[in-house]
């Protein structure tokens, strides 16, 4: 029996030794991936959601997020890696046998906007629920402006088996139960905040953005200057997880708890009900003008931004929050990937090897419950790498002490190589291990990682990020109307597209009060 002071190594043996690692090889994963629909020039689509691609509120796989022209394909839970990538390629190739001439830009940080107004905002229909998704995206563009919200990404959903939780809870001497199970994710989740400044490191590619992002802001950093309107940071990795794009300064005094899932709900609901200052004057619902949901610190639930999530399916109408409380954590989301501007699917094969390899690292190392001050302390690492992480001997706080990234990435990396054996056992593969291997070059050598290879080919060619993604957008639609369908076939597609619209329709048509009245009831805890 293990618990929960045992070592990370005495976890990895319990579990070799305990000859049940096939419960690994149920691990689910799933991706949502953002990207903005542009002309092909490079610049944003004036053009609405397609109705070609069906309805954007009950799509069960091509949505939109901030607005009409930020596409989400979505893939649904699966055990094998391969197959969920088939599945997202599929999407990609049925939306670009569906856009004519557009194209998906590759890149995380938009595309050239000449102006906020022109990002044109998500709408939903005339629903209740539909009317809501729309006034929240008015509410952010008035709380953080409309730039940060055409930023893209790649969300990563992960869970282990059922099968795998029966023996976790066994080697702790504790009986299965969802109880247990939540816990434990929030020990990975402590555990990914303390270490996911590798994220950005090796993932991130978002060093430079186009000087239309800032608008009229003044520029935050001493940025150097590529062509005509490209700026960027020498040794940034993704500037879409800084204070510029994903992350938010305004939040940072929140203190969000992730010690217990009890806790964690609590800090939660606590921001939706706190009201702010700093959005007192923005109407929410004052003589029927909505130009936010409520004048709280957090609308919904869904605009706390993190690189992490604790996720659990909510039903028709169910807040986040109410979900995890009645049926806890079913699974977790990684927020802090950028796109891979080298995959036309915005992600890869071994990165997604690698993820498992690190998120269940995060849960066999010993996750000791977090203070304010600790997650602060993470909070500034992140900062630190996205914004300087290429730099020679830079370094990290780590506890009390500071150590170079490099260094701690090496103690990480040699640890991580036994979770891949694992996965490589229980899966009769070597992927694991291969993946892992990959990713540690790019701690020996930073110019192999894909924030210094986008900045070198700028720098090189003296091109804006621009010309840089106009290249790759050109290139990754080629490549994905060449394919034929592996996964799904076009029927499908056709049929996912009609139940979409006969569903808002239904839902529309179910409508039973004002929305006022549905707000006010949705809105309370």
């Amino acid at each position: 029996m293990i618990s929960d002071t045992t070592s990370f190594t005495q976890r990895v043996v319990f579990l070799y030794e305990h000859k049940r690692l096939g419960t690994l090889c149920d691990t689910q994963h799933g991706i949502e991936r953002e990207g903005l629909r542009v002309t092909p020039d490079g610049k944003l689509s004036p053009l609405s959601h397609p109705s070609a691609l069906g309805s954007a509120l009950t799509h069960e796989s091509i949505t939109t997020d901030f607005s009409e022209s930020l596409l989400e394909f979505i893939t649904p839970p699966c055990a094998t890696i391969n197959a969920t990538l088939s599945q997202l390629a599929d999407i990609h190739t049925h939306v670009y046998l569906q856009i004519n001439n557009e194209q998906i830009w590759p890149l995380s940080m938009p595309c050239f906007v000449g102006d906020e107004d022109d990002i044109v905002l998500a709408h939903y229909g005339s629903s209740n629920i539909g009317k809501m998704k729309h006034v929240y995206r008015v509410g952010l563009k008035n709380r953080y402006g409309s730039m940060m919200q055409a930023i893209s990404g790649v969300h990563f959903n992960f869970s282990l088996s059922k099968p795998f939780w029966d023996l976790w809870c066994e080697m702790h001497g504790k009986q299965l139960s969802q109880e247990a199970i939540s816990e434990s994710y929030f020990s990975l989740i402590r555990n990914y905040r303390r270490m996911c400044w590798m994220i950005p490191y090796l993932y991130g590619a978002s060093p430079a953005i186009c000087r239309s992002f800032l608008q009229d802001r003044k520029p935050a950093f001493d940025f150097g200057k590529i062509g005509k309107g490209t700026l960027y940071l020498p040794y940034a990795t993704s500037l879409r997880m800084s204070d510029l794009g994903y992350t938010n300064s305004a939040q940072s005094s929140l203190d969000i708890c992730y010690n217990s899932l009890h806790s964690y709900v609590r800090s939660v609901r606590k921001a939706i009900r706190t009201p702010s200052q700093q959005y007192a004057d923005i109407p929410a619902g004052e003589n029927g003008e909505y130009q936010q949901l409520n004048k709280n610190v957090l609308q919904i639930e869904n605009e706390l931004y993190s690189p992490i999530r604790p996720k659990q399916i909510a039903k028709s109408g169910e807040k986040p929050t109410d979900a995890l409380s009645q049926r806890g954590v079913e699974y977790i989301e990684v927020r802090a990937l950028d796109l891979d501007p080298y995959s036309p699917i915005g992600v890869h094969k071994n990165q997604m090897y690698f993820l498992d390899v690190f998120l269940l690292y995060c849960l066999l190392k010993p996750s000791a419950p977090m203070s304010q001050a600790e997650m602060r302390q993470t909070d500034q690492n992140l900062t630190t790498v996205v914004l300087r992480g290429r730099e020679p001997g830079i370094e990290l706080a780590n506890g009390a002490k500071q150590v170079t990234l490099a260094n701690w990435a090496e103690t990480m990396f040699v640890e991580m190589s036994q979770v891949a054996t694992l996965f490589d056992k229980a899966n009769q593969t070597n992927e694991y291990t291969k993946a892992v291997e990959l990713e540690y070059k790019k701690i020996n050598d930073p110019n192999l990682t894909p924030s210094a290879m986008m900045l070198n080919t700028m720098l090189d060619n003296n091109e804006d990020n621009s010309v840089f993604g106009k290249r790759l957008a050109e290139q990754h639609k080629q490549q994905l109307l060449s394919r034929v369908f592996e996964h799904y076939t076009a029927a499908e597609f056709d049929a996912m597209k009609l139940a979409s619209i006969e569903r808002q329709q239904e839902i529309e048509s179910a409508d039973t009060v004002d929305f006022s009245t549905f707000l006010s009831d949705y809105l309370t805890y």
